[in-house]
Protein backbone atom coordinates (compact mmCIF):
# COMPACT_ATOMS: atom_id res chain seq x y z
CA UNK A 1 0.00 0.00 0.00
CA UNK A 2 1.14 3.82 -0.67
CA UNK A 3 0.97 6.60 1.31
CA UNK A 4 0.17 9.66 -0.74
CA UNK A 5 -1.96 11.54 2.01
CA UNK A 6 0.13 12.10 5.12
CA UNK A 7 1.63 15.25 4.05
CA UNK A 8 -2.12 17.08 3.45
CA UNK A 9 -4.08 14.89 6.51
CA UNK A 10 -5.41 18.09 8.19
CA UNK A 11 -6.74 19.31 4.86
CA UNK A 12 -8.09 15.88 4.25
CA UNK A 13 -9.96 15.91 7.91
CA UNK A 14 -11.25 19.25 7.12
CA UNK A 15 -12.32 19.00 3.28
CA UNK A 16 -12.51 15.38 2.04
CA UNK A 17 -16.28 13.92 1.53
CA UNK A 18 -18.07 11.86 3.61
CA UNK A 19 -20.64 8.94 1.94
CA UNK A 20 -24.28 9.65 2.33
CA UNK A 21 -26.74 7.70 4.45
CA UNK A 22 -27.56 5.33 2.24
CA UNK A 23 -24.18 3.54 1.94
CA UNK A 24 -24.92 3.09 6.20
CA UNK A 25 -28.18 2.38 5.46
CA UNK A 26 -27.32 -0.64 3.22
CA UNK A 27 -24.78 -2.00 5.65
CA UNK A 28 -27.05 -2.00 8.49
CA UNK A 29 -29.55 -4.05 6.20
CA UNK A 30 -27.20 -6.59 4.96
CA UNK A 31 -25.47 -7.82 8.44
CA UNK A 32 -27.56 -9.69 11.04
CA UNK A 33 -23.97 -9.64 13.53
CA UNK A 34 -22.35 -6.26 13.68
CA UNK A 35 -19.94 -6.92 16.50
CA UNK A 36 -17.09 -6.00 14.73
CA UNK A 37 -16.31 -4.14 11.32
CA UNK A 38 -12.73 -2.98 10.19
CA UNK A 39 -12.09 0.11 8.30
CA UNK A 40 -8.99 -0.49 5.72
CA UNK A 41 -7.09 2.73 5.15
CA UNK A 42 -9.54 4.73 7.20
CA UNK A 43 -7.64 7.83 6.76
CA UNK A 44 -9.74 10.54 8.90
CA UNK A 45 -11.73 8.32 10.21
CA UNK A 46 -14.83 9.33 8.53
CA UNK A 47 -16.13 6.21 7.46
CA UNK A 48 -14.94 4.47 10.95
CA UNK A 49 -17.00 7.37 13.14
CA UNK A 50 -20.26 6.48 10.97
CA UNK A 51 -19.38 3.02 11.61
CA UNK A 52 -19.03 2.87 15.36
CA UNK A 53 -23.15 3.65 15.10
CA UNK A 54 -24.11 0.92 13.75
CA UNK A 55 -21.08 -1.37 15.19
CA UNK A 56 -20.18 -2.81 18.53
CA UNK A 57 -16.77 -2.28 17.80
CA UNK A 58 -14.64 -0.76 14.68
CA UNK A 59 -10.94 -1.09 13.88
CA UNK A 60 -9.27 1.52 11.45
CA UNK A 61 -6.54 0.89 10.32
CA UNK A 62 -4.26 3.21 8.05
CA UNK A 63 -0.06 3.76 7.25
CA UNK A 64 -0.19 7.42 7.55
CA UNK A 65 0.46 8.18 10.94
CA UNK A 66 -0.25 11.74 10.30
CA UNK A 67 -3.64 10.59 9.18
CA UNK A 68 -4.66 8.79 12.48
CA UNK A 69 -3.48 11.67 14.33
CA UNK A 70 -6.39 13.72 13.19
CA UNK A 71 -8.73 10.76 13.30
CA UNK A 72 -12.17 11.13 14.60
CA UNK A 73 -12.13 9.81 18.37
CA UNK A 74 -14.95 7.45 19.81
CA UNK A 75 -14.90 5.10 22.64
CA UNK A 76 -15.61 1.90 20.66
CA UNK A 77 -13.12 2.73 17.55
CA UNK A 78 -9.56 1.36 17.79
CA UNK A 79 -6.74 2.78 15.60
CA UNK A 80 -4.17 0.97 14.55
CA UNK A 81 -1.04 2.01 12.06
CA UNK A 82 -0.63 -0.87 10.02
CA UNK A 83 -0.97 -2.28 6.07
CA UNK A 84 -4.25 -3.51 5.06
CA UNK A 85 -2.01 -6.37 3.74
CA UNK A 86 -0.88 -7.41 6.80
CA UNK A 87 -3.48 -6.91 9.96
CA UNK A 88 -3.09 -8.14 13.06
CA UNK A 89 -7.02 -9.12 13.50
CA UNK A 90 -7.78 -12.26 14.41
CA UNK A 91 -9.20 -14.75 11.31
CA UNK A 92 -12.60 -15.12 11.13
CA UNK A 93 -13.47 -11.80 13.43
CA UNK A 94 -15.12 -9.38 11.13
CA UNK A 95 -18.71 -8.76 10.08
CA UNK A 96 -17.42 -5.83 7.52
CA UNK A 97 -14.33 -4.78 5.84
CA UNK A 98 -14.85 -1.87 4.21
CA UNK A 99 -12.10 0.37 1.55
CA UNK A 100 -13.08 3.48 1.22
CA UNK A 101 -11.26 5.40 -1.85
CA UNK A 102 -7.88 3.52 -1.17
CA UNK A 103 -8.16 0.34 -2.85
CA UNK A 104 -6.28 1.31 -5.88
CA UNK A 105 -3.17 1.58 -3.70
CA UNK A 106 -3.39 -1.93 -2.35
CA UNK A 107 -1.32 -5.08 -3.22
CA UNK A 108 -4.71 -6.92 -4.49
CA UNK A 109 -3.54 -10.14 -3.79
CA UNK A 110 -1.82 -9.98 -0.62
CA UNK A 111 -5.12 -7.76 0.50
CA UNK A 112 -7.75 -10.05 -0.57
CA UNK A 113 -5.65 -12.86 1.50
CA UNK A 114 -6.06 -10.82 4.70
CA UNK A 115 -9.98 -10.15 3.72
CA UNK A 116 -10.78 -14.03 3.36
CA UNK A 117 -8.51 -14.78 6.68
CA UNK A 118 -10.37 -11.92 9.00
CA UNK A 119 -13.45 -11.96 7.30
CA UNK A 120 -16.42 -14.47 8.89
CA UNK A 121 -18.56 -16.47 6.98
CA UNK A 122 -21.29 -14.87 5.41
CA UNK A 123 -19.12 -11.44 5.95
CA UNK A 124 -19.57 -8.46 3.88
CA UNK A 125 -16.80 -6.29 1.83
CA UNK A 126 -17.54 -3.14 0.58
CA UNK A 127 -15.08 -1.33 -1.79
CA UNK A 128 -16.39 2.32 -2.33
CA UNK A 129 -15.32 5.76 -3.60
CA UNK A 130 -15.60 8.55 -5.61
CA UNK A 131 -14.61 9.72 -9.31
CA UNK A 132 -14.17 12.59 -10.91
CA UNK A 133 -16.94 15.40 -10.30
CA UNK A 134 -18.66 17.90 -11.90
CA UNK A 135 -20.41 21.30 -10.85
CA UNK A 136 -21.78 23.38 -13.92
CA UNK A 137 -21.40 23.93 -17.43
CA UNK A 138 -19.40 27.24 -15.87
CA UNK A 139 -17.15 25.64 -13.73
CA UNK A 140 -16.61 21.85 -15.44
CA UNK A 141 -14.42 23.47 -18.33
CA UNK A 142 -11.93 25.16 -15.71
CA UNK A 143 -11.84 22.13 -13.37
CA UNK A 144 -11.32 19.34 -16.37
CA UNK A 145 -8.66 21.66 -17.58
CA UNK A 146 -6.81 21.23 -14.24
CA UNK A 147 -7.32 17.57 -13.91
CA UNK A 148 -6.52 16.48 -17.44
CA UNK A 149 -4.23 19.01 -18.48
CA UNK A 150 -2.15 21.08 -15.93
CA UNK A 151 -2.38 17.93 -13.25
CA UNK A 152 -1.28 15.65 -16.22
CA UNK A 153 2.34 13.51 -15.17
CA UNK A 154 1.26 14.22 -11.73
CA UNK A 155 -1.38 11.49 -11.35
CA UNK A 156 -0.23 8.15 -9.91
CA UNK A 157 -0.62 5.24 -12.34
CA UNK A 158 -3.32 3.74 -9.96
CA UNK A 159 -5.46 6.91 -10.41
CA UNK A 160 -6.51 4.85 -13.49
CA UNK A 161 -8.95 2.77 -11.22
CA UNK A 162 -10.85 5.62 -10.35
CA UNK A 163 -11.07 7.05 -13.96
CA UNK A 164 -12.30 3.68 -14.67
CA UNK A 165 -15.24 3.36 -12.29
CA UNK A 166 -13.58 0.33 -10.31
CA UNK A 167 -14.60 -1.50 -13.10
CA UNK A 168 -10.95 -3.39 -13.19
CA UNK A 169 -10.63 -3.61 -9.54
CA UNK A 170 -10.24 -7.53 -9.09
CA UNK A 171 -13.54 -8.64 -6.58
CA UNK A 172 -12.67 -12.10 -5.70
CA UNK A 173 -16.28 -12.91 -4.00
CA UNK A 174 -19.76 -12.92 -5.09
CA UNK A 175 -21.14 -9.84 -5.72
CA UNK A 176 -24.78 -8.68 -4.35
CA UNK A 177 -26.92 -6.54 -5.33
CA UNK A 178 -25.96 -2.87 -3.97
CA UNK A 179 -28.07 0.45 -3.84
CA UNK A 180 -27.55 3.34 -6.09
CA UNK A 181 -25.69 6.23 -4.03
CA UNK A 182 -25.89 9.55 -4.66
CA UNK A 183 -22.78 12.34 -3.24
CA UNK A 184 -23.71 15.65 -3.58
CA UNK A 185 -22.06 18.18 -1.41
CA UNK A 186 -22.63 21.96 -0.77
CA UNK A 187 -19.18 23.79 -1.02
CA UNK A 188 -18.48 26.98 -0.57
CA UNK A 189 -15.66 28.75 -2.69
CA UNK A 190 -13.17 28.33 -0.05
CA UNK A 191 -14.05 24.62 0.94
CA UNK A 192 -13.83 23.61 -2.65
CA UNK A 193 -10.10 24.91 -2.80
CA UNK A 194 -9.52 23.19 0.15
CA UNK A 195 -10.75 20.26 -1.50
CA UNK A 196 -8.42 20.25 -4.56
CA UNK A 197 -5.50 21.07 -1.92
CA UNK A 198 -5.69 17.46 -1.03
CA UNK A 199 -5.48 15.63 -4.26
CA UNK A 200 -1.97 13.46 -4.13
CA UNK A 201 -1.06 14.89 -7.71
CA UNK A 202 -1.69 18.74 -6.33
CA UNK A 203 0.72 18.32 -3.51
CA UNK A 204 2.96 15.99 -6.11
CA UNK A 205 2.91 19.35 -8.16
CA UNK A 206 3.45 21.71 -5.42
CA UNK A 207 6.40 19.37 -4.00
CA UNK A 208 7.79 19.52 -7.86
CA UNK A 209 7.46 23.59 -8.88
CA UNK A 210 6.99 24.95 -5.41
CA UNK A 211 4.09 26.87 -6.78
CA UNK A 212 0.59 25.83 -6.54
CA UNK A 213 -1.25 24.22 -9.65
CA UNK A 214 -4.28 26.03 -8.66
CA UNK A 215 -3.11 29.68 -8.93
CA UNK A 216 -3.06 28.39 -12.28
CA UNK A 217 -6.61 28.66 -12.11
CA UNK A 218 -8.00 30.91 -9.59
CA UNK A 219 -8.95 33.72 -11.08
CA UNK A 220 -11.10 31.85 -13.79
CA UNK A 221 -13.18 30.22 -10.98
CA UNK A 222 -13.53 33.09 -8.96
CA UNK A 223 -14.74 35.20 -11.74
CA UNK A 224 -18.07 32.85 -12.04
CA UNK A 225 -17.84 31.49 -8.19
CA UNK A 226 -18.33 34.06 -5.15
CA UNK A 227 -16.45 33.23 -1.93
CA UNK A 228 -20.30 33.86 -0.23
CA UNK A 229 -22.02 31.44 -2.85
CA UNK A 230 -22.25 27.27 -2.36
CA UNK A 231 -22.65 25.38 -5.30
CA UNK A 232 -23.47 21.28 -5.32
CA UNK A 233 -20.14 19.37 -6.12
CA UNK A 234 -21.44 15.68 -7.99
CA UNK A 235 -19.34 12.88 -7.45
CA UNK A 236 -20.19 9.40 -9.10
CA UNK A 237 -19.93 6.84 -6.13
CA UNK A 238 -17.69 3.55 -7.29
CA UNK A 239 -19.02 0.46 -5.31
CA UNK A 240 -18.97 -3.40 -5.25
CA UNK A 241 -20.25 -5.07 -2.58
CA UNK A 242 -19.72 -9.17 -1.86
CA UNK A 243 -20.29 -11.81 0.60
CA UNK A 244 -17.65 -14.07 2.10
CA UNK A 245 -18.57 -17.87 1.28
CA UNK A 246 -20.34 -19.85 4.00
CA UNK A 247 -17.79 -22.64 3.63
Amino acid sequence: MKDHFSGQAELYSLYRPNYPAELYQFINQSLLSKELAWDVATGNGQIASELSEIFKQVYASDISEKQLEHAIKKDNITYKLEAAEHCSLTSKSCDLIIVGQAIHWFDFTAFYEEVKRVLKPGGLIILVGYGFHTIDSECDPIINHFYRNILDGYWEPERRYIDEAYENVPFPFGEIEKPIVKLELEYTYDQYIGYLNTWSATQKFIRNHRANPIDLIKSKLEAIWSHETKKTVKFPVLLKAGKMNNN
